[in-house]
């Protein structure tokens, strides 16, 4: 009889264990190891928040944020670099416990994501090539104007679900692409008449000699955080919460943004 209930205590403890490294991944040995392991999808063509330097190595805001964090909350990160449009989809189907792409916090992403607390407070801006003689968004009107797939700045451009924003407003055809670098070029080979972007992000790249200017005023964009599934992954956001709050008591959190971002 001892020995059937020795054995029994010993299947729940296995049980038990077993439960805890199948939801989420999730391990806490007291031993140093761990806490939990996430998956972060993101993209590499967003500098200066994510990107790859000149050997390959995935560098940025974004990138040292989350490392940081990941120290000091002591957790284990895997970083797919699958696109912006690639992450929110791969958050939404569950293969990715997260997004960090310079993800806006809005509305509507609010009805199927739950968001970390801000990170970066953005805005959007008009990038035109160098040589360009437009200098309003009145100077727009039957030109073909561009912006990133499923970002803040195509649904200002282009409205909600197509209708509305100021191509409606102005009256110009819009054309997306999937990452920043392949829109610029568009723009400096002259098939769309400007871009819009998000502002730290067209900055930079145009400090990095890309071959654009800005001739207008940004406009007030979201707050950049990190996305998770609605319902799912609050211990995540909580470990980020925490961690972001020790980097900015820190120090830290500034140092990384004046590394990448000159005031």
């Amino acid at each position: 009889m001892k020995n059937m209930k020795k054995f029994i205590a010993f299947l729940l403890t296995a049980v038990v264990a077993l439960s805890l490294v199948a939801c989420g991944e999730k391990v806490d040995n007291n031993d140093g190891a761990p806490k939990a392991k996430y998956t972060i999808a993101m993209d590499t063509t967003f500098a200066p928040f994510e990107m790859e330097d000149a050997e390959g190595n995935r560098v940025g805001i974004d990138i040292e944020l989350l490392y940081a964090i990941a120290e000091d909350q002591n957790i284990e990160l895997q970083l797919d670099a699958i696109g912006f449009d690639g992450a929110l989809a791969a958050v939404q189907s569950g293969q990715a416990d997260a997004i960090m792409a310079g993800c806006s916090i809005t509305e509507k992403r609010k009805e199927v994501m739950d968001f970390s607390d801000p990170y970066f407070d953005s805005g959007i801006a008009m990038g035109i090539a160098k040589d360009s003689n437009i200098k309003s968004y009145d100077d727009l009107k039957g030109k073909v104007v561009c912006a990133k797939t499923g970002t803040e700045s195509a649904t200002f451009i282009n409205g909600e679900n197509g209708v509305g924003g100021l191509k409606d407003e102005i009256g110009f055809t819009v054309a997306l692409f999937d990452d920043s670098p392949t829109m610029y070029e568009d723009v400096k080979a002259g098939n769309s008449a400007a871009c819009f972007d998000d502002y730290p992000v067209l900055g930079y790249s145009i400090a990095q000699g890309v071959g654009l200017k800005m001739v207008t005023e940004m406009e007030r964009g979201s707050s950049y955080g990190l996305g998770v599934k609605k319902g799912e992954n609050a211990e995540l956001l909580t470990m980020f919460n925490e961690g972001l709050k020790n980097l900015r008591e820190s120090g830290k959190y500034q140092e990384i943004l004046d590394k990448y971002i000159q005031k």
